[in-house]
Protein backbone atom coordinates (compact mmCIF):
# COMPACT_ATOMS: atom_id res chain seq x y z
CA UNK A 1 0.00 0.00 0.00
CA UNK A 2 1.35 3.42 -0.98
CA UNK A 3 1.30 6.41 1.36
CA UNK A 4 -1.32 8.15 -0.78
CA UNK A 5 -3.64 5.15 -0.34
CA UNK A 6 -2.86 4.87 3.36
CA UNK A 7 -4.17 8.37 4.06
CA UNK A 8 -6.86 8.48 1.38
CA UNK A 9 -10.53 9.14 2.13
CA UNK A 10 -11.44 9.64 -1.51
CA UNK A 11 -14.95 8.46 -2.31
CA UNK A 12 -16.04 8.14 1.31
CA UNK A 13 -19.26 9.78 2.49
CA UNK A 14 -18.76 12.08 5.46
CA UNK A 15 -21.09 14.12 7.67
CA UNK A 16 -19.79 17.09 9.67
CA UNK A 17 -22.14 18.76 12.14
CA UNK A 18 -21.43 22.39 12.86
CA UNK A 19 -19.61 22.35 9.55
CA UNK A 20 -20.25 25.93 8.48
CA UNK A 21 -17.60 27.59 10.66
CA UNK A 22 -14.67 27.08 12.99
CA UNK A 23 -13.28 23.61 13.54
CA UNK A 24 -16.18 21.98 11.69
CA UNK A 25 -15.42 24.05 8.59
CA UNK A 26 -11.72 23.19 8.82
CA UNK A 27 -12.59 19.49 8.80
CA UNK A 28 -15.29 19.78 6.12
CA UNK A 29 -12.96 21.70 3.81
CA UNK A 30 -10.17 19.18 4.38
CA UNK A 31 -12.49 16.26 3.68
CA UNK A 32 -13.83 17.88 0.51
CA UNK A 33 -10.35 18.66 -0.81
CA UNK A 34 -9.34 15.06 -0.03
CA UNK A 35 -12.08 13.75 -2.33
CA UNK A 36 -14.78 12.75 0.15
CA UNK A 37 -18.49 13.31 -0.45
CA UNK A 38 -19.35 15.68 2.37
CA UNK A 39 -22.54 16.88 4.01
CA UNK A 40 -22.42 19.75 6.47
CA UNK A 41 -25.11 20.69 8.94
CA UNK A 42 -25.60 23.80 11.05
CA UNK A 43 -28.43 25.66 12.71
CA UNK A 44 -28.61 28.66 10.34
CA UNK A 45 -29.93 27.42 7.02
CA UNK A 46 -28.72 30.36 4.92
CA UNK A 47 -25.18 30.13 6.29
CA UNK A 48 -25.12 26.35 5.92
CA UNK A 49 -26.27 26.57 2.30
CA UNK A 50 -23.81 29.35 1.49
CA UNK A 51 -20.80 27.54 2.93
CA UNK A 52 -21.83 24.26 1.28
CA UNK A 53 -22.02 26.02 -2.09
CA UNK A 54 -18.52 27.42 -1.53
CA UNK A 55 -17.10 24.01 -0.60
CA UNK A 56 -19.04 22.09 -3.22
CA UNK A 57 -20.67 19.77 -0.69
CA UNK A 58 -24.15 18.92 0.57
CA UNK A 59 -26.11 21.03 3.05
CA UNK A 60 -28.65 19.77 5.58
CA UNK A 61 -29.47 22.56 8.05
CA UNK A 62 -30.62 21.35 11.47
CA UNK A 63 -30.77 22.63 15.03
CA UNK A 64 -29.17 19.79 16.98
CA UNK A 65 -29.87 21.35 20.36
CA UNK A 66 -33.25 19.61 20.39
CA UNK A 67 -34.53 16.11 19.63
CA UNK A 68 -36.47 17.21 16.57
CA UNK A 69 -33.38 18.65 14.92
CA UNK A 70 -31.32 15.52 15.53
CA UNK A 71 -34.08 13.32 14.14
CA UNK A 72 -34.52 15.61 11.12
CA UNK A 73 -30.83 15.40 10.22
CA UNK A 74 -30.83 11.62 10.61
CA UNK A 75 -33.94 11.25 8.41
CA UNK A 76 -32.48 13.48 5.69
CA UNK A 77 -29.23 11.52 5.65
CA UNK A 78 -31.06 8.19 5.63
CA UNK A 79 -33.09 9.37 2.64
CA UNK A 80 -30.01 10.46 0.70
CA UNK A 81 -27.36 7.89 1.62
CA UNK A 82 -27.54 4.18 2.27
CA UNK A 83 -24.15 4.25 3.95
CA UNK A 84 -22.08 6.80 5.85
CA UNK A 85 -18.35 6.20 6.25
CA UNK A 86 -17.51 9.12 8.56
CA UNK A 87 -19.58 11.03 11.12
CA UNK A 88 -17.97 14.04 12.78
CA UNK A 89 -19.95 15.23 15.80
CA UNK A 90 -18.62 18.76 16.02
CA UNK A 91 -21.61 21.04 16.67
CA UNK A 92 -21.35 22.58 20.11
CA UNK A 93 -21.72 25.68 22.21
CA UNK A 94 -20.35 27.21 25.38
CA UNK A 95 -21.47 29.43 28.22
CA UNK A 96 -19.37 31.70 30.39
CA UNK A 97 -20.35 33.31 33.67
CA UNK A 98 -18.86 33.70 37.17
CA UNK A 99 -19.46 30.74 39.48
CA UNK A 100 -21.93 32.59 41.73
CA UNK A 101 -23.93 33.80 38.74
CA UNK A 102 -23.88 30.66 36.59
CA UNK A 103 -27.49 29.85 35.60
CA UNK A 104 -28.99 26.37 35.81
CA UNK A 105 -30.28 26.51 32.23
CA UNK A 106 -26.72 26.99 30.96
CA UNK A 107 -26.06 23.34 31.76
CA UNK A 108 -29.13 22.16 29.85
CA UNK A 109 -28.30 24.23 26.79
CA UNK A 110 -24.68 23.14 26.61
CA UNK A 111 -25.30 19.51 27.56
CA UNK A 112 -28.05 19.02 24.97
CA UNK A 113 -25.83 20.04 22.05
CA UNK A 114 -22.42 18.92 23.26
CA UNK A 115 -23.31 15.51 24.68
CA UNK A 116 -26.86 14.37 23.94
CA UNK A 117 -26.83 15.26 20.24
CA UNK A 118 -23.63 13.32 19.38
CA UNK A 119 -24.94 10.24 21.18
CA UNK A 120 -28.38 10.21 19.59
CA UNK A 121 -27.22 11.16 16.09
CA UNK A 122 -24.70 8.32 16.16
CA UNK A 123 -27.38 5.96 17.46
CA UNK A 124 -29.79 6.93 14.69
CA UNK A 125 -27.12 6.63 11.98
CA UNK A 126 -25.78 3.30 13.23
CA UNK A 127 -27.35 1.35 10.32
CA UNK A 128 -25.75 3.66 7.75
CA UNK A 129 -22.37 3.48 9.51
CA UNK A 130 -22.62 -0.30 9.74
CA UNK A 131 -23.40 -0.50 6.02
CA UNK A 132 -20.19 1.39 5.18
CA UNK A 133 -17.96 -0.63 7.51
CA UNK A 134 -15.61 -3.54 7.01
CA UNK A 135 -13.09 -5.17 9.30
CA UNK A 136 -10.16 -3.73 7.34
CA UNK A 137 -11.69 -0.29 6.86
CA UNK A 138 -14.17 0.51 9.64
CA UNK A 139 -16.71 3.30 9.59
CA UNK A 140 -15.56 6.20 11.76
CA UNK A 141 -17.21 8.40 14.36
CA UNK A 142 -15.17 11.40 15.48
CA UNK A 143 -16.40 13.44 18.44
CA UNK A 144 -14.94 16.88 18.98
CA UNK A 145 -13.97 17.37 22.59
CA UNK A 146 -11.63 19.97 24.06
CA UNK A 147 -8.58 20.33 26.24
CA UNK A 148 -10.99 22.07 28.62
CA UNK A 149 -12.28 18.55 29.33
CA UNK A 150 -8.75 17.46 30.26
CA UNK A 151 -7.39 20.31 32.38
CA UNK A 152 -9.05 23.07 34.40
CA UNK A 153 -9.49 26.02 32.02
CA UNK A 154 -8.80 29.64 32.90
CA UNK A 155 -12.32 30.68 31.82
CA UNK A 156 -15.52 30.38 33.87
CA UNK A 157 -17.08 27.94 31.39
CA UNK A 158 -18.23 25.33 33.91
CA UNK A 159 -20.88 23.61 31.81
CA UNK A 160 -18.64 23.56 28.72
CA UNK A 161 -15.64 21.96 30.43
CA UNK A 162 -17.91 19.40 32.10
CA UNK A 163 -19.57 18.56 28.76
CA UNK A 164 -16.22 18.04 27.05
CA UNK A 165 -15.00 15.71 29.79
CA UNK A 166 -18.29 13.87 29.29
CA UNK A 167 -17.87 13.55 25.52
CA UNK A 168 -14.39 12.10 26.05
CA UNK A 169 -15.79 9.39 28.31
CA UNK A 170 -18.82 8.88 26.06
CA UNK A 171 -16.39 8.34 23.17
CA UNK A 172 -14.79 5.41 25.02
CA UNK A 173 -18.16 3.94 25.98
CA UNK A 174 -19.53 4.22 22.44
CA UNK A 175 -16.33 2.73 21.05
CA UNK A 176 -16.85 -0.38 23.19
CA UNK A 177 -20.44 -0.74 21.95
CA UNK A 178 -19.83 -0.08 18.24
CA UNK A 179 -16.62 -2.06 17.76
CA UNK A 180 -18.79 -5.13 17.12
CA UNK A 181 -20.13 -3.36 14.01
CA UNK A 182 -16.66 -2.43 12.70
CA UNK A 183 -17.25 1.20 13.69
CA UNK A 184 -14.46 3.06 15.46
CA UNK A 185 -15.20 5.97 17.78
CA UNK A 186 -12.52 8.51 18.67
CA UNK A 187 -12.39 12.07 19.93
CA UNK A 188 -10.23 15.04 19.02
CA UNK A 189 -9.49 17.43 21.87
CA UNK A 190 -8.43 20.75 20.29
CA UNK A 191 -6.54 23.49 22.02
CA UNK A 192 -6.67 27.08 20.77
CA UNK A 193 -7.96 27.32 17.19
CA UNK A 194 -9.64 30.35 15.57
CA UNK A 195 -13.41 29.90 15.90
CA UNK A 196 -16.56 31.63 17.05
CA UNK A 197 -16.01 30.31 20.57
CA UNK A 198 -12.44 31.59 20.77
CA UNK A 199 -12.88 34.97 19.09
CA UNK A 200 -12.28 36.64 22.45
CA UNK A 201 -8.69 35.38 22.29
CA UNK A 202 -8.15 36.98 18.87
CA UNK A 203 -10.09 40.24 19.23
CA UNK A 204 -7.50 41.84 21.53
CA UNK A 205 -4.00 41.50 20.09
CA UNK A 206 -2.22 41.76 23.42
CA UNK A 207 -4.46 39.14 25.03
CA UNK A 208 -4.19 36.89 21.99
CA UNK A 209 -0.43 37.18 21.87
CA UNK A 210 -0.12 36.35 25.57
CA UNK A 211 -2.28 33.25 25.10
CA UNK A 212 -0.48 32.12 21.97
CA UNK A 213 2.98 32.51 23.48
CA UNK A 214 1.86 30.46 26.48
CA UNK A 215 1.34 27.48 24.16
CA UNK A 216 4.50 25.35 24.32
CA UNK A 217 4.73 24.96 20.54
CA UNK A 218 4.52 28.76 20.21
CA UNK A 219 1.42 29.23 18.06
CA UNK A 220 -2.30 28.53 17.87
CA UNK A 221 -3.76 25.74 15.79
CA UNK A 222 -4.16 26.11 12.03
CA UNK A 223 -6.83 24.57 9.77
CA UNK A 224 -4.42 21.97 8.40
CA UNK A 225 -3.68 20.76 11.94
CA UNK A 226 -7.32 19.93 12.50
CA UNK A 227 -8.06 18.66 8.99
CA UNK A 228 -4.98 16.46 9.02
CA UNK A 229 -5.90 14.83 12.32
CA UNK A 230 -9.46 14.14 11.15
CA UNK A 231 -8.25 12.73 7.82
CA UNK A 232 -5.79 10.45 9.62
CA UNK A 233 -8.51 9.08 11.90
CA UNK A 234 -10.81 8.57 8.89
CA UNK A 235 -8.27 6.86 6.62
CA UNK A 236 -6.76 3.37 6.59
CA UNK A 237 -3.89 4.83 8.60
CA UNK A 238 -6.26 5.24 11.54
CA UNK A 239 -8.21 2.01 11.11
CA UNK A 240 -6.74 0.37 14.24
CA UNK A 241 -7.46 3.33 16.54
CA UNK A 242 -10.64 3.38 18.63
CA UNK A 243 -11.64 4.74 22.02
CA UNK A 244 -8.84 7.33 21.87
CA UNK A 245 -8.85 11.02 22.71
CA UNK A 246 -6.34 12.65 20.37
CA UNK A 247 -5.08 15.91 21.87
CA UNK A 248 -4.27 18.57 19.25
CA UNK A 249 -3.18 21.55 21.32
CA UNK A 250 0.50 22.33 20.80
CA UNK A 251 1.20 21.00 24.27
CA UNK A 252 -1.15 23.30 26.20
CA UNK A 253 -2.79 20.58 28.30
CA UNK A 254 0.01 18.05 28.37
CA UNK A 255 3.32 19.93 28.64
CA UNK A 256 2.50 22.54 31.27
Amino acid sequence: MGISDLFSIEGKTAVVTGGSRGIGLMIARGFTEAGAKVYISSRKADVCDEVAAELGCGSIPADLSNDEGVEHLARELQAREGSVHILVNNAGNAWGAPFDEFPMHAFDRVWNLNVKAPFHLTRLLRPQLRAAASDRDPARVINIGSIDGIHVPMMDNFSYSASKAAIHQLTRHMAKELVQDNITVNAIAPGLFPSQMTKWAFSDESVGEAIRTSIPIGRHGEPEDMAGTAIYLSSKAGAFVTGAVVVVDGGSATLK
